[in-house]
């Protein structure tokens, strides 16, 4: 069982670079959702707390089975604590054993800037060049990046309420990518005026009016990030009637997503129908269309498929002694009698 660190994810980084990184796993993402009828599926499971909520996420198809543990605490920033900490597991399907354990945190960033991105390249009009980014914290550099690198995005108009955050997004890019034009908006809505592309990415765990209906214009294309759990919506509802929705897992947006507020009948395509042409994508110049993005469990496989692959063409990560290497399979106990003298099983 191979455990990938923190430090051996940037290294892979460092190998690859970000936006070669970032395009290999769009690769992997739209692989694995056009085989979307061959995985076994379930929304995640969810213990919520009045300050915030800690999910298991699990996805599988005939060879692998994976998992992430990841939690949402939008209050810990206040205890020196990242809002979001996660980390997964890739398992043999056949032996039930398993072969990968690996953080997620770095990765989710990732994973969800790509997925962004795949949606987009189906959802957004083709000659989009500006995107507006509400919500600065700790996601934002990497839709920010991902877009800039992979969609041809070169002006980003970005929005906090917290003015240490935006200064933050700001130093990052900057430094990040010289050639990308950052413009601080003081307002939602002078951020998204004219923005081609919207991406809300916002951590409080509440239904809040971000993007009011006044303020979508035609042809846009939003992705709403921020709203992933019950109870934490960023559209009203009257913005997200205007829009056509498209989800990755319809009965996980429903409960999720901005989908919530919606009645059960209003209608979503998943993103899997528009990868394998079953259904149709951006339709006119003037529709606009929202990626009502909660993430979703086949994301992360994508995502631990990718950085296995990468550690193994870069020789990282060592050896996680999470299970017993039993001479004997039937003798369990066995492991016990076979610890150093000092700390062997007292029976008696």
């Amino acid at each position: 069982m191979t455990q990938l660190t923190t430090q051996d994810l940037t290294r892979i980084v460092a190998s690859y670079g970000l936006p070669t990184l970032l395009g290999r796993l769009v690769d992997y993402l739209e692989a694995d959702f056009r085989r979307w009828p061959e995985f076994d599926k379930s929304p995640r499971s969810a213990a919520h707390s009045p300050m915030g909520v800690i999910e298991l996420m699990p996805v599988a198809d005939a060879k692998d089975y994976s998992f992430k543990y990841v939690n949402g605490h939008p209050g810990n920033t206040k205890l020196g604590l990242s809002t979001v900490v996660a980390f997964g597991v890739l398992a043999d399907m056949d032996t039930g054993m398993p072969t990968l354990i690996s953080e997620l945190t770095l990765t989710t960033a990732l994973r969800t800037a790509a997925t962004s991105v795949m949606a987009a390249k189906l959802l957004a009009r083709k000659d989009a060049t500006s995107m507006a980014l509400i919500g600065n914290g700790a996601q934002s550099e990497f839709q920010a990046l991902a877009f800039h690198h992979l969609m041809g995005i070169d002006e980003v108009r970005v929005f906090d309420t917290d003015p240490a955050a935006t200064d933050k997004l700001v130093r990052n890019l900057a430094a990040a990518a010289p050639s990308l034009r950052v413009l601080r908006s003081a307002s939602v809505a002078q951020a998204v005026r004219g923005a081609s592309i919207v991406t809300t990415v916002t951590a409080d765990k509440a239904n809040a009016d971000i993007l009011t209906a006044e303020m979508i214009e035609p042809g846009m294309h939003i992705n709403g990030v921020g709203g992933d759990c019950p109870g934490k919506t960023e559209l009203a509802p009257e913005a997200v009637k205007m829009c056509s929705v498209f989800v990755e897992f319809e009965p996980q947006s429903r409960i999720e997503g901005e989908l919530q507020q919606m009645p059960a009948d209003f209608p979503a395509t998943e993103l899997w129908e528009v990868l394998t042409l079953r259904s149709a994508g951006r339709r006119s110049g003037v529709e606009v269309t929202l990626f009502d993005s909660v993430g979703f469990a086949l994301e992360d496989y994508s995502a631990l498929r990718l950085v296995r692959d990468c550690a193994k063409e870069l020789g990282l990560g060592r050896e996680a002694e999470l299970i017993p290497a039993l001479r004997d399979p039937k003798d369990l106990f066995g492991e016990l009698a076979a610890a150093p003298a000092g700390a062997r099983l007292r029976v008696a």
